[in-house]
């Protein structure tokens, strides 16, 4: 059973997330061999300040 976690900056829409899930879906489905109900995706919105690039904090 495939556990995938995506940490994004906040702010996308439930829709973009909705065809992420598919698109993500999809691939373990056609890759790994996965069933589409077997496959777990969560979304973690972390805010634009709490991230740091290259040793400096971004937002």
């Amino acid at each position: 059973m495939p556990f995938v976690e995506v940490k994004l900056y906040e702010g996308r829409s439930r829709e973009q997330k909705q065809e992420l899930a598919d698109r993500i879906t999809e691939a373990f489905v056609e890759v790994a061999g996965s069933s589409r109900e077997h496959v777990w995706i969560v979304f973690r919105d972390v805010p634009r300040d709490q991230w740091a690039m290259g040793g400096e904090l971004q937002g």
